[in-house]
Order: C-alpha cells, then sequence, then structure tokens
C-alpha cells in the first residue's frame, strides 16, 4: 500500500511525545538542581520566623540578635560590622549577606536546631549588600512555608507529563529512573519553573496527549 495516504503510526506518535516528556522532564529537574545549589530568599525567611518569629529587629537580652540570632562575635567576624554594630541594627537584605557568610564557614549547624526541623541543606551564595542606615522592619505576618502550591503554568506543565507518561507507560515504553526523580522532586518542591522551560512545553505541547 502506498505510504502517501498512511496515518501517523502511533509508535512515531508515542516516540514524539516520550521525547518532548523527556526534555520537558529533564529540564525542569536542571532548573530545580539550580534553584536548591543556592540558598533562597525563601530559606531565610523561614528561618528567621523559627529563630526569632520573623523579627528581624529583634533584641531580646539574651545575647543574639536579629532574626537570625547572630552572637555579636559571630556577627563581627562575619563582615557585620560593616552595616551595624549589632545585627539587630541591619536591614534583612545585610542580615541575610552575613548569614551567608556564617553558612559558608560553619554551615547550616550554625543554626542547629531550626536549620534541622525545616531541611535546610542548600550552599552558600555570596551576597553584596550596600551599607545603608535604614532599620529592620518587622513585618508579624507568618513567612512562606517551603512548599506552596506551584502557579497555574508549572501545574500546567505537571499534569501535562502526568498525562503523557501514563500513556507510555500504559503502552509499556520505560521512562529513564532518573527522569522520574526529577520530575517527582519538581513538583514536590513546589518551585515555580523557568519561563524557558514552559515556553517549550507551550510550543510542543500539541505532541502530548489532551
Amino acid at each position: 500500500m502506498s505510504g502517501r495516504h498512511r496515518k501517523p503510526s502511533s509508535t512515531g506518535r508515542t516516540v514524539a511525545k516520550v521525547a518532548v516528556t523527556g526534555a520537558i522532564m529533564g529540564t525542569a529537574g536542571v532548573a530545580l538542581a539550580g534553584n536548591a545549589s543556592a540558598a533562597p530568599d525563601s530559606d531565610w525567611d523561614r528561618l528567621a520566623q523559627c529563630e526569632a518569629g520573623g523579627n528581624w529587629g529583634i533584641n531580646t537580652g539574651n545575647g543574639f540578635q536579629g532574626g537570625l540570632q547572630f552572637s555579636p562575635s559571630t556577627w563581627k567576624a562575619h563582615g557585620g560590622g560593616e552595616y551595624a554594630a549589632t545585627a539587630n541594627q541591619a536591614t534583612r537584605e545585610q542580615q541575610i549577606a552575613v548569614a551567608e557568610k556564617v553558612l559558608a564557614s560553619q554551615g547550616w549547624g550554625a543554626w542547629p536546631s531550626c536549620s534541622a526541623n525545616l531541611g535546610l541543606s542548600s550552599a552558600p551564595t555570596p551576597r553584596s549588600v550596600p551599607a545603608t542606615t535604614e532599620s529592620p522592619r518587622w513585618n508579624p505576618e507568618p513567612a512562606p512555608q517551603a512548599a506552596q502550591a506551584a502557579p497555574d503554568s508549572t501545574q500546567e506543565v505537571f499534569n501535562a507529563v502526568d498525562r503523557a507518561l501514563a500513556v507510555v507507560q500504559g503502552q509499556g515504553i520505560q521512562v529513564p529512573k532518573e527522569a522520574f526523580d526529577f520530575f517527582n522532586a519538581a513538583k514536590a518542591s513546589g518551585t515555580k519553573l523557568d519561563p524557558n522551560i514552559v515556553n517549550f512545553y507551550e510550543a510542543n505541547k500539541g505532541l502530548l496527549p489532551s
């Protein structure tokens, strides 16, 4: 029979689905790994919530100051004196900049209880913050939790990949375990996908099952 009028084979469509799904999952995993490699502001906000109730200007007289509860010696040893005499007199951003240096030299063990309870494990990231005279302001609202609902565009990508996985697995095609691990980690993190990944999905979603 001539191939001119032959419909695209299910195998061809499946290969396309696997390729697109794998690319989306793999790229999402890379994006997630990139985000996890450095301590984001949300980690510091959660730590401050645990250490000081989210009050970056706190000084209760217990020998530790600021949202991340620096001792005066730790504050000065890690460059905090550039910003203020004590941590509670520095801005949130300045305290985080100093905390990144503490993280680099001491690890998350500098905040043993809260970091363990929050499961913090990201790596330090050097920050450059100018010195200012602005005092930190306390926002009594609870800090955002680690895992928030993914934005609609991110969730749409996840749902599409879930559907594609169900189809390809139903046809007996194996998807690499590494891809599954990346994808599941991305979904569990609540992290917003990089716009480039969303754009890739939008350009190729016609290849995925609806």
